[in-house]
C-alpha cells in the first residue's frame, strides 16, 4: 500500500461521530443538524429537466466516451460566466476546463502540479501552503503528492484573513502550491485586492501556483460580490493569469451538490498540464450532467433566488445567537463561526445530548500548528437547512448556552 495513506488523518465527520459515541440525544427534541455543509435548498427544476432531456434524448451520447476537456459548448458557457460575473476574457479551449466537483479538482491539481524531487533523500519535501482553519481536501491532496502542509492561522483581528506575513522566506521559497479559499469556509471572509496583490508578489518572487478554491463565491451577505482570483488578477494587470488556477463549482451556487459539476480556469500552462493529467486519471464529464451544467451556468436567475433565501435566513438566526454568543453575519458562504468561549468539544456533545443539535466543533477543522489550534474554543454552525429549522436549532443553542451560564 501507499505508505503516504498513513499521514491522513480522520475526517471532520468521522471524528464527530467518535465524539457522539456513548452519548442519547433528548428525545424530547427532534434531530437538527447543523453539522454538514451539504446544501438543502430545492434543485431548480429546470436543471433537472435539461438533465432528463439529455437522458432521453437520442442519441443521449451515454453510448459514447465522453472527452476529458469537455463539450466545446460547456467551455463556452464557462467563458460566458466568468465574463458576466467578473468581466473576464478567457480562451474556453485553453484556459477553462470542466471537473467533477471542486473537491475532485482541489486534490487531482495538486498531484498535477507537486514535484516530490529528491525529497526522500534529502527530507525536505515541498511546501503546500494552506490556511487554518481549512478544507481537509488540501491537507490531504498534499500528503499524496508527496509534499508537507504549511499551515497559516487565520487571524480573528483581521476579519480571519490568513497572516501570510507569518510565513518565514525559508518557508515561501519551498513552496510549489498555495490555497486560498476565498470565501472561507468556515469563517466566510472574502480576501480583498491588497492581499492578492501581497500573494501575487510571492508566487512571482518564489515560483509558486496559487489555487484558488472559490465554491462558496455565490452566496454572500454584502451589495458588492466576493473579488475572484482572475478577477484580482486582471485588475492588476495579470491578464495571462499565470501562476493562478481558480476552482468553482455548481454545488453552493445551484444546489446541486449530487450532480459533481465545476470548473477550473486559469494559467493556459497549468491547464494544458491538468487535461493530461486528467486524460490518464479518467476525469471525464458525463455528456448528460455537461448538459445540465450547461443550463446551470448559463441562468442566473436561480442563483440570485438562492442568494436571497440564505439572506433572509442568516437575518434571522444570526442576531438569535449573537445575543448570547461571539458570533457575527459573515461576508459570504452559509456558515456562522462562533466562538463558545470554553472547551468547543464538550459544547458540541452537550449540546447533542441535551438539545439534539448537531454543530462541528472549530478544532476539527483546524490543526495545532505553531502553538495553537485556531479553531479551539469555536464551532462551525452550517445554516443550510430550511430557515424554520435553522431559526429552531438557534433557539435551542440559545437556551443551551443561556443554561450553562446558571
Amino acid at each position: 500500500m501507499n505508505p503516504l495513506l498513513s499521514l491522513l488523518q480522520p475526517y471532520p465527520f468521522e471524528r464527530l461521530r467518535q465524539l457522539f459515541d456513548g452519548v442519547t440525544p433528548n428525545p424530547a427534541y427532534k434531530p437538527i443538524s447543523l453539522g454538514i455543509g451539504e446544501p438543502k435548498h430545492a434543485t431548480p427544476t429546470f436543471i433537472q429537466q435539461a438533465l432528463c432531456d439529455a437522458i432521453n434524448r437520442t442519441p443521449s451520447g451515454l453510448a459514447a466516451y465522453p472527452a476529458t476537456a469537455g463539450e466545446p459548448s460547456l467551455r463556452q458557457a464557462f467563458a460566458n460566466w466568468l465574463k458576466k460575473r467578473y468581466d473576464l476574457a478567457v480562451n474556453p479551449f485553453t484556459q477553462t476546463l470542466p471537473v467533477n466537483g471542486s473537491r475532485e479538482a482541489l486534490f487531482s491539481l495538486t498531484q498535477t502540479l507537486i514535484d516530490p524531487g529528491d525529497s526522500a533523500v534529502t527530507g525536505d519535501k515541498p511546501i503546500v501552503v494552506c490556511p487554518n482553519p481549512f478544507y481537509q481536501i488540501y491537507e490531504g491532496a498534499a500528503l499524496l503528492a508527496g509534499g508537507e502542509p504549511y499551515y497559516v492561522a487565520s487571524d480573528p483581528a483581521r476579519n480571519f484573513a490568513p497572516d501570510w506575513d507569518s510565513v518565514p522566506e525559508s518557508v515561501w521559497a519551498r513552496t510549489q502550491q498555495l490555497f486560498v479559499c476565498s470565501p472561507g469556509n468556515p469563517t466566510g471572509a472574502m480576501m480583498p485586492l491588497g492581499e492578492w496583490q501581497k500573494l501575487f508578489d510571492l508566487s512571482d518572487r518564489f515560483g509558486f501556483v496559487i489555487a484558488c478554491d472559490e465554491c462558496y463565491s455565490e452566496i454572500y451577505f454584502r451589495d458588492e460580490p466576493p473579488l475572484g482570483g482572475m478577477q484580482a488578477a486582471s485588475k492588476l494587470g495579470r491578464h495571462d493569469f499565470k501562476n493562478l488556477i481558480s476552482l468553482t463549482s455548481l454545488s453552493k451556487r445551484s444546489n446541486l451538490p449530487g450532480l459533481r459539476s465545476g470548473f477550473v480556469a486559469g494559467d493556459a500552462a497549468i491547464i494544458s498540464q491538468f487535461l493530461l493529467y486528467r486524460t490518464y486519471h479518467g476525469c471525464a464529464m458525463s455528456p448528460v450532467v455537461q448538459s445540465a451544467s450547461i443550463a446551470a451556468w448559463g441562468d442566473e436567475a436561480h442563483v440570485v433566488a438562492n442568494r436571497a433565501l440564505y439572506r433572509t435566513k442568516f437575518a434571522e438566526v444570526t442576531p438569535l445567537l449573537a445575543s448570547v454568543m461571539n458570533v457575527a453575519l459573515p461576508d459570504a458562504g452559509f456558515y456562522l463561526w462562533a466562538d463558545v468561549a470554553g472547551d468547543e468539544l464538550a459544547f458540541t456533545r452537550d449540546l447533542y445530548a441535551n438539545y439534539n443539535v448537531i454543530v462541528l466543533p472549530g478544532s476539527f477543522l483546524a490543526r495545532e500548528a505553531h502553538g495553537s489550534n485556531p479553531g479551539t474554543g469555536r464551532i462551525r454552525m452550517a445554516l443550510v437547512a430550511d430557515t424554520a429549522e435553522c431559526v429552531e436549532a438557534a433557539h435551542r443553542i440559545r437556551k443551551f448556552v443561556q443554561s450553562r451560564r446558571r
